[in-house]
């Protein structure tokens, strides 16, 4: 069967798949969608979604257009998208269009490559550039032969620990009301089993030779004791062994600090956690203020105007002003191909534990998701869509031909060890899992769904 030319109204089925596109940093994947919608909807090449939807909504009942609800009616190319990637990540994010939604799921179990930059010498309530600092550390000892020794730990299969902002809920209470009571959490917080088949430090960054800086936000008194009891516990269970007296002398100080910080806390709750029981909310008011900056909030709630998952970062630090007074800490970019479920941030702010420093994530691109390859003829660059249907147009029409009569883009099994994994559930009791370079769920914006 030949595929139709796309010089004429293609055949709905023709243009029903799967394609891959460069998410740009800033931006929600949601809003990706939104704004390939806003092309294709009144494009030549997806009339005929627009029109088989409009002919299906024409012979609908009173009742299913009532259950639709009011403002609901609006046609839309059906998407989704395999796999999200929060605002800061750039790179492949997989999206399906009409019946091509279906196979997305197919692709979220498969593995990805990565590229982070990780910046030595401080750590953040989200372990990336844009929380709140929490702590700084030495980092002059940091070399490139330290590093690459570092990463040996780090390959083949291990334990990982969730991002701080991650691990929110322990025995079913969030673990910022153990700090808020001063009672220390529970012994052990849920790790997930991840396999890391390919890493390698691909460019180091020696101090004062890169533009990458550490946020200038201080984390409060109470956001910084809630973390340190947390990566107590972390710290414990990494190393299987009791804290050193020194690391208990520093835990015990912690604690103090945080018991003089309480009361202030409970006075001001308003202003760290949002009380979410029997108050009514203005229209327009989040659902949700997280405990910290960036922590569960990668984008902001949903809100009618166009454009709402945009320019979801903070520029980066001035360049011209650094927050140190020598030539800085060094950088390192790392690439790495792992299984789903892994989070980038904790293997950076982990890779920093590990050379007796802190770190964070400065960069982070998705190269790579199951065969849809950044720069590949599979991978549409998000900017293309500004040029007009005449440019992107062909792209796309001739990726979903590959993906419907060519050799198509297939999701890479993964090790026996994932395979178990996936088949039970994905979170064990502890911590909740909020996957975010770890993307693990699809999301499907239907026709007339915002």
């Amino acid at each position: 069967m030949a595929a139709s030319s796309s010089s004429s109204t293609p055949a709905l089925e023709d243009i029903f798949g799967v394609f891959g596109i460069n998410k740009p940093m800033g931006m929600s994947s949601a809003q990706v969608i939104r704004d390939c919608q806003h092309h294709f909807n009144p494009s030549a090449l997806f009339k005929p979604i627009i029109e088989y939807e409009t002919a299906n909504r024409s012979r609908e009942s009173h009742s299913k257009k009532k259950r639709r609800g009011f403002g609901k009616d609006d046609i839309r190319v059906k998407m989704g998208h395999g796999g999200t990637l929060d605002p800061l990540a750039t790179g492949v994010l997989i999206l399906g269009v009409g019946k091509g939604t279906k196979s997305l799921q197919s692709f979220l179990d498969c593995t990805k490559t990565y590229e982070t930059v990780v910046l030595f010498g401080a750590s953040t309530d989200t372990y990336d550039r844009v929380g709140k600092i929490l702590k700084k550390t030495a980092y002059d000892h940091i070399t490139r032969p330290l590093v690459e020794e570092a990463l040996q730990s780090f390959r083949g299969t291990y334990q990982q620990m969730p991002p701080l902002y991650s691990a929110l809920k322990m025995e079913g209470k969030p673990l910022y009301e153990y700090a808020r009571e001063g009672k220390p959490i529970p012994r052990e917080i849920a790790t997930r089993e991840v396999e890391v088949s390919e890493l390698e430090l691909v460019e180091w960054y020696e101090p004062g030779t890169h533009p990458h800086r550490w946020p200038s936000e201080e984390a409060t008194n109470f956001e910084r004791s809630f973390a340190e009891q947390v990566w107590k516990v972390e710290k414990e269970q990494m190393t299987s062994k009791k804290l050193t007296p020194e690391e208990e002398e520093a835990d015990t100080k912690a604690r103090k600090e945080h018991e003089n910080f309480k009361r202030k806390a409970d006075e001001n709750v308003d202003a760290l956690v949002y009380d979410r029981l029997g108050k009514r909310r203005k229209p327009g008011t989040p659902k949700d203020v997280p405990l910290m900056s960036g922590a569960l909030g990668e984008m902001p709630p949903a809100a009618p105007q166009p454009g709402r998952g945009s320019n979801l970062i903070p520029e980066a630090p001035d360049t011209d002003s650094p927050p140190w007074d020598d030539k800085g800490p060094p950088a390192a970019r790392i690439r790495m191909t792992v299984t789903s479920g892994f989070y980038v941030r904790s293997f950076c702010h982990d890779l920093g534990f590990k050379v007796s420093s802190s770190a964070m994530m400065a960069e982070l691109c998705r190269t790579r998701q199951a065969d849809f390859v950044l720069g590949s003829r599979n991978c549409l660059e998000f900017s293309e869509l500004a040029k007009g249907e005449d440019v992107w147009g062909p792209q796309v029409k001739s990726m979903l031909d590959q993906w419907n009569y060519g050799k198509r883009p297939t999701a890479r099994p993964q090790s026996p060890l994932r395979a178990r994994e996936n088949k039970s559930p994905r979170a064990s009791s502890g911590a909740i899992l909020d996957t975010n370079e770890a993307d693990d769920h699809t999301t499907t914006t239907s026709p007339g769904q915002n």
